[in-house]
């Protein structure tokens, strides 16, 4: 929400960052119908996948700079796959762990 209201911080990020201030918008609205999509139980698979492609690029965006923080959009995207196997047994049905 704060990308799509061009909250200052965020559009900063973004040209450290080398992007343009003018996809802030755009960026974040990708990421709300990612999340969106994630939360509703018939689309969830989807939009985790997606969220997943976002994270990565903030990874790899952080990489290239030589961020120090780059581990932080990879642990979001582990707790966020890691929310979804807990609560869709579909997931947990086709990833057995051992016991």
């Amino acid at each position: 929400g704060a990308r799509l209201a061009g909250f200052a911080p965020y559009v900063e990020g973004m040209t450290k960052f080398g992007y343009s201030a003018s996809l802030a918008p755009w960026i974040g609205l990708v990421l709300l119908l990612s999340t969106i999509l994630m939360l509703i139980p018939q689309t969830a698979a989807l939009g985790s996948i997606l969220v997943t492609g976002y994270l990565g690029g903030a990874t790899a965006t952080q990489v290239r700079v030589q961020d120090a923080w780059f581990l932080f959009p990879v642990m979001l995207g582990v707790m966020s796959w890691l929310g979804l196997y807990l609560r869709d047994a579909r997931l947990r049905a086709l990833i057995r762990f051992r016991t």
